[in-house]
């Protein structure tokens, strides 16, 4: 059995599809951990979603969680019109792979789905969070603040808060050579947002998945194919 991580899918359907099925070749005993962020600036947020339920109810060992572009949209389909939610343009491709023109039209089960996933998950050797932790709080709090787990971009890691286990997250585009440099020396806190969607940008533009046992870390060029987005 192995165990992978990966993150921040931002509807990029084929190139997570090529990772799963070509370059990890994921096996029902297996356990896949995908960090959130599934929809939203990619061409298909949908696709996206309706693969990660059908890889679930196949009887593949794949556990989700939320990201803050996850908890957007899942704001916007309750018609929560006072929070912000993406660009227009990320509004538009994501609401296109749905096929409706109101958030609020987006099937159930997709928004039932969504809003059952979990903001955290620790596992053997291993903390797994959308974000980060805001180390500063107290433990308790720390690990009760929903906001930062889904938002923050900067902390100070500390291992003594989560008993030793490693920190796992994504969130902020990360070059893949300083993810490639995480994952070799074991880092105690390691990123794993690659910036896949973020095509245009050569030092990003990859899906990373990382072996949780080995520490090998397997990289996917987006493929994509043509989408608006900008350069970040």
């Amino acid at each position: 059995m192995a165990r992978y991580a990966t993150t921040d899918l931002h509807g990029c359907l084929r190139t997570f599809q090529f990772l799963i099925e070509q370059k990890l070749k994921l096996k029902p005993e297996d356990e896949l951990f995908v960090l959130g962020d599934y929809v939203n600036k990619g061409p298909d947020s949908r696709g996206v979603l309706d693969y990660l339920m059908a890889l679930q109810k196949h009887g593949f060992r794949v556990h989700c969680l939320r990201g803050n572009h996850d908890q957007e949209l899942l704001d916007a389909a309750r018609d929560l019109q006072h929070l912000t939610w993406a660009s227009s343009t990320d509004r538009q491709l994501t609401l296109e792979s749905f096929g409706v023109a109101h958030a609020k039209d987006i099937p159930q089960e997709y928004v039932s789905w969504l809003d059952a996933l979990p903001h955290q998950l620790d596992v053997p050797g291993f903390s797994l969070v959308h974000a980060g932790y805001n180390f500063r709080l107290p433990p308790d709090r720390m690990r009760a603040d929903w906001h930062s787990m889904l938002n923050i971009k900067q902390f100070t890691f500390d291992a003594s808060r989560l008993q030793d286990r490693r920190l796992l997250h994504g969130h902020v585009p990360t070059p893949t050579a300083e993810v490639q440099r995480q994952a070799r020396t074991q880092a105690q806190a390691i990123s794993l947002d690659t910036g896949c969607v973020y095509r245009h940008n050569p030092e990003l533009a990859h899906l990373a998945a990382l072996e949780l046992d080995s520490f090998e870390l397997t990289l996917q060029r987006n493929i994509d194919g043509q989408y608006t987005i900008a350069r970040r």
